[in-house]
């Protein structure tokens, strides 16, 4: 009942956000000054991220399930919930949902060095996980839909997975681009 609930209200966060939306003719306004203590929307939208992420973990594997309305979800749909949540609770809107191969045209490759909360591993097969946390020793948590295992599941890069899967396979990491988020 609950996820119903959950569900009609950001279905009507959703149409009313969508009628009162205006964009910003210059994106980088929201970049704070150098020595500014002003957190901008989309520091925000990062900050969000890990908590926004952990709500779905466990969520079960469906194709084409949307978490916010179906309780189950694939890869796309996962990322799209996460952007989508986060987003909202900075006070953004994120463009919306998009298959995996249409979201990573619209995504940039970052160096591996500048990874964020919120940016994308990207496997040769075009399967993706995303950087949800990273700690300050440099450990990043990474969650993705594992049909597999049937289910939503997170991981961490000291895992042996990680290394032996996911770095051997690993096209990139990769960012949004600032037009998916207003």
């Amino acid at each position: 009942m609950k996820k119903y609930v959950f569900a009609a209200m950001w279905l009507l966060m959703n149409t009313v956000c969508a009628w009162g939306v205006q964009f910003d003719k210059n994106p980088s306004a929201d970049k704070p000054e150098v020595g500014s203590s002003v957190i901008t929307a989309r520091e925000v939208f990062r900050q969000n991220i890990p908590a926004t992420a952990r709500q779905f973990i466990g969520t079960p594997y469906e194709y084409g399930g949307n978490p916010l309305t179906s309780g189950t979800t694939d890869n796309s749909y996962l990322f799209f919930a996460i952007y989508t949540t986060a987003a909202q609770r900075a006070g953004l809107t994120y463009h919306g949902y998009l298959p995996m191969a249409r979201l990573l045209k619209n995504v940039s490759q970052i160096d591996e060095n500048q990874v964020q909360k919120g940016d994308l591993m990207v496997l040769n097969n075009q399967l993706a996980a995303m950087v949800f946390d990273i700690e300050d020793n440099g450990r990043l948590h990474l969650i993705y839909v594992s049909e597999k295992r049937r289910q939503v599941i997170s991981f961490h890069s000291d895992n042996l997975v990680f290394e032996v899967f996911w770095l051997k396979n690993m096209t990139g990491f990769f960012r949004l681009k600032e037009a998916m988020l207003r």
